[in-house]
This record gives structure tokens, sequence and C-alpha cells, in this order.
């Protein structure tokens, strides 16, 4: 028997006619309830990130921990900096014989404090954005972790 023909047998229930949804005013939002969001409520990066955004005391101590690290390697960048910059100077003063050595007709403190200090500089600045990079990469990687 096909579809059509079971349609008149007596005995066998008529199919179903499609029913209408309810129509919803247009003024409600509808609510989306997705259980995977709540079986991992509870996980340890959940609620790093909840104290994160909620600025409790163990949110602020990491971001603390965070400006920290940043802090300090700014602090060392800056006294290499200060060290091989502001060194040239006193080495000069020191050992005068230094500042009088000429390299193709320019003397050494001129292509050292005039030429070599910007390459000098790049390097820093370049280690100083690969190294903050890591800094909060790792801190990033702390707030992530999932619990073992």
């Amino acid at each position: 028997m096909t579809g059509a023909d079971e349609r008149g047998v007596p005995g066998r229930p008529a199919e179903a006619a499609p029913v209408p949804a309810p129509r919803v005013a247009e003024s409600r939002r509808r609510t989306r309830i997705v259980l995977a969001e709540v079986s991992r409520a509870g996980s340890r990066a959940d609620r790093t990130r909840s104290e994160l955004t909620q600025q409790t005391r163990v949110g602020e101590a990491l971001v603390q921990g965070l400006v920290r690290a940043q802090l300090a390697l700014a602090l060392r960048l800056s006294l290499l900096v200060l060290i091989g910059l502001g060194g040239l100077p006193w080495l000069f003063a020191i050992a005068p014989s230094v500042g009088r050595v000429t390299v193709l007709g320019v003397n050494l403190p001129w292509l050292l404090l005039g030429v070599a200090a910007f390459p000098f500089l790049i390097a820093v600045g370049w280690a100083y954005v690969r190294l903050a990079e890591r800094n909060e990469q790792d801190f990033t990687d702390l707030v992530h972790r999932p619990e073992h």
C-alpha cells in the first residue's frame, strides 16, 4: 500500500495536519539555553577569568603580577641602555686615547654615538616588545590553563 492508499483505510489514523507555531509577541526576546555552557561553569579557568573581570583580590593580584613583570623588564632594559650609551662618555673621559681613534676618517665617539646608537636602540626596543609579549602570553596561559 502506498501513502495515498492508506489515507482512506478505515481504522488507520489520518495524517496529522501541521500545527501552526504559536505567535510570539515581538516585544519578547528569546532566551537561548545551552547545556554545554552549564556543564563547564565550574572550571578553574572560568573562575580565574571571573576573578579578573570582577576585580577581586585574586584578580587584582594576578594583574599586579603582570604589571610587576612588565616593569621589571622595562627597568632591566633601561639599565642596559643607560650602561650602553651612558657609559660611552665615561669611557672617553677615562681613556681619552680611545676618543681620539678614527675609523674611515671619522672619530670613534661620533660613530658610536651618532651611528651605532640607533641600531642598538632598535635592537633593545625589539627585545622589549618580544619579551613583553612573552610576559603577556604567560599571563594569558595562566588565566586560560585548564584544571588538571
